[in-house]
């Protein structure tokens, strides 16, 4: 880094309002703790306690009216952007695509430096797994902590950008991958993983030391092979709970997004993943509530220990984990305070959880749900509803595997007293017909969850998201605003008595927070998926967002995301600064655009070799190019490539890997028979859109 960008960071930290020389934060576990102060944004979910509220209140309901563009910037290059920035005395970081990092100057809207871990390169075959997307950093001490999708968990200097230490997390020949954000406590750092949908992965969270990067402790969701031997007494516990040769698919269990430092009870909370397969006559015939999936784990922090869990969905089936984020507050239910943890993981509840004990207070559904009638108050476990487990062969059920609440940020108002939290009615068609699960096998680097699902897709223009507003001691909902489309991001409220979020129809939206009414509104161009954030420099208010469309809703989901034109690099990607005083005007982005699905006439599809193709695609293909062959926006959408269609030119993209560096892996293992299976399938899925396309007309 240059000299003069190294002094630029150096003033921007030590020079505050008027040139008086201030002294710098010091971000460790006292400042991350701190509740009443606003100015800065130090974690996640803002403090400890991921409630994602601040105190701030120059910007309220009653002005937010001449809130403005203080200044953006342009990211080219960017694609998903779903990242928490963080604030730190002036100076904004954020992660974006493939894990860069980037530390702005908040008061020149000028780039002070950026980090790039070269995820592709590190990637080998874990880039078919992965996404680009990257959710968020730490910061502690003066080092900013990111973990690359690639496995990876890197320390950089906050000063200058430059790397400290690397440490892979994770076995690089499985197919683990990492886009959550770490947490710093007490000198560590700690993060976990994803990938169980393609490969047989055993869940785990890993402490490493901040200073060095060496592991400290590591705990396992899931218990491995007993003839291995048992890591310790909690591992032989939770095996009692599983049924056959469960190690042969890994189990699942893994943490990619739930993570909550508890600096009262020096705790560490882990949100536990799905099952590896889903489906749990494959994982675990005969049944079992199969410890630790999609549960609460409480840990000693400082050892790694397990003191206490609450399974939210005994023995899973339906990819309904509990990765969601679990919010801290302190709450008087019947009277009587309560340290509670407050979680809605996909499952469609919203759980009150005394984290002093981990025992349930109250659960409640808090959208529509079909699996479950309720959650029984003694037993803490849900009652499900006959046929649930799709034992006929399939089920169509609420919600889907996108869940009630994915992991989209919710927001608490100790105010209000209110949660904030983006919801979806979506159901889900469970099927399994046809999969024998004696012979069923897990995949290597491909998608296969044990559920057929995806393969076909309809050309469905939904709204079906809300954002809900919750009162977590009665129970209840409060206030409710329909969203557009699905897949709405995170939640931040504030002092101001109000509700920011980002909208899937490119707007970012301020409401009362007491009541939900909409106050303000501003086209920001583009899909959003990441949540605001807001903080104080020289004694000015600002609000942050970034815009970049993004996340697994908009890469698999189809047709419920590609209805809202965000096609693949069409739109600008930006980071916007909001203020009271702001009058810049964002240029005018690109107008949403839709595939145009080349019919080719002359080709004839061959109904045998495209539903070949259709399996292929799952398994190869979906995680980027959408259910159905429909691109959300993630990726270009194949039924309208060019490079589709000639065989010499797929061949050269698809098993030479010649877009490797835009994010297209190479699959070498795939036959020419393969690709022209592929391509009957692609043909198939455009002559249904062209076919659609002239019925509407």
């Amino acid at each position: 880094m240059h000299l003069a960008s190294t002094m630029a960071v150096v003033a921007a930290l030590l020079i505050g309002s008027g040139g008086l020389v201030t002294a710098a934060t010091t971000v460790d576990g006292t400042a991350i703790a701190d509740e009443k102060s606003g100015a800065n944004w130090l974690s996640y979910g803002r403090t400890y306690s991921e409630q994602r509220y601040s105190p701030l209140k120059q910007i309220t309901a009653a002005n937010i009216g001449g809130l403005g563009v203080a200044w953006f910037m342009d990211l080219p290059g960017q694609k998903s952007l779903l990242s928490t920035p963080l604030v730190v005395d002036g100076i904004l970081y954020f992660s974006g695509s493939y894990s860069v990092v980037f530390a702005i100057d908040i008061r020149t809207g000028k780039k002070l430096w950026t980090y790039d871990p070269k995820t592709i390169d590190a990637a080998g075959d874990r880039l078919r797994v992965m996404w680009d997307s990257n959710r968020g950093i730490s910061y502690w001490k003066g080092r900013i902590f990111v973990a690359t999708a690639d496995g990876r968990l890197n320390a950089i200097d906050a000063a200058t950008g430059a790397e400290i230490w690397s440490t892979m997390t994770v076995d690089p020949k499985l197919p683990y991958f990492i886009n959550g954000a770490p947490r710093v406590f007490n000198d560590k750092v700690v993060i976990g993983n994803g990938g169980t949908e393609w490969g047989p992965l055993r869940g785990y969270v890993t402490a490493y030391d901040t200073a060095t990067g060496k592991q400290v402790w590591r705990f396992y969701t899931v218990p491995g092979n007993p003839a291995d031997g048992f890591e310790d007494d909690t591992q032989a516990m939770a095996a009692k709970t599983w049924r056959g040769e469960w190690w042969k698919h890994g189990g699942g269990g893994t943490v990619w997004n739930g993570l909550t430092y508890d600096p009262q009870f020096n705790r560490i909370y882990l949100g536990t993943g799905n099952g590896s397969p889903w489906n749990q006559r494959i994982r675990s015939p005969g049944g079992g509530d199969n410890l630790f999936l999609c549960a609460v784990v409480a840990l000693d922090a400082d050892t790694g220990k397990y003191v206490w869990h609450y399974q939210t969905t005994p023995g899973e089936t339906w990819d309904y984990n509990s990765n969601m984020d679990m919010v801290l507050a302190d709450l008087t239910i019947k009277g009587k305070p309560v340290k509670a943890l407050l979680h809605a993981p996909k499952n469609g509840f919203f759980y009150v959880i005394d984290r002093a004990t981990g025992k349930l207070v109250s659960a409640e559904k808090i959208g529509r749900v079909t699996w479950a009638e309720r959650v029984d108050a003694k037993t803490g476990r849900p009652v499900e509803a006959k046929g649930a487990r799709y034992e006929d062969g399939e089920e169509l059920i609420y919600p889907s595997a996108f869940g009630v609440h994915n992991w989209h940020a919710m927001s608490f108002n100790p105010d209000t007293g209110l949660v904030y939290i983006p919801t979806i009615d979506v159901p889900g068609m469970f099927s399994d017909k046809g999969i024998k699960p004696k012979l069923w096998d897990s995949p290597s680097f491909q998608f296969d969850p044990g559920v057929d699902l995806m393969r076909d897709d309809l050309p469905l223009k939904i709204d079906a998201g809300a954002l809900v507003a919750w009162d977590p001691v009665k129970q209840q909902k409060v206030w409710e605003q329909k969203l557009p489309g699905v897949w709405n991001p995170g939640t931040l409220t504030t002092g101001g008595n109000l509700v920011f979020e980002g909208r899937t129809d490119g707007k970012l939206l301020a409401y009362r927070a007491t009541d939900g009414i909409p106050l303000w509104s501003t086209d920001v161009g583009l899909g959003v998926s990441a949540p605001p954030i807001t903080f104080e420099v020289d004694g000015k208010q600002y609000v942050a967002l970034l815009t970049g469309w993004g996340g697994a809703g908009v890469s698999m989901a189809g047709a419920i995301t590609a209805q809202h034109g965000w096609a693949y690099g069409a739109q600008t990607r930006r980071l916007i600064v909001y203020a009271l005083d702001g009058t810049t005007a964002l240029p005018k982005s690109p107008p949403p655009q839709f595939a145009q699905a080349l019919a080719q006439d002359d080709f004839k599809v061959d109904a045998m070799q495209a539903e070949q193709g259709s399996y292929l695609f799952l398994k190869n293909c979906v995680t980027c190019h959408g259910g159905g062959a429909v691109s959300g926006g993630y990726a270009p959408d194949l039924r309208a490539s060019q490079a589709a269609v000639y065989d010499e030119a797929f061949k050269e993209i698809v098993v030479g890997g010649s877009r490797r560096q835009q994010g297209m892996p190479g699959f070498k293992e795939l036959s020419d028979a393969d690709l022209k299976a592929m391509q009957h399938y692609l043909r198939r899925q455009a002559r249904k859109a062209t076919t659609a396309a002239q019925l509407g007309k």
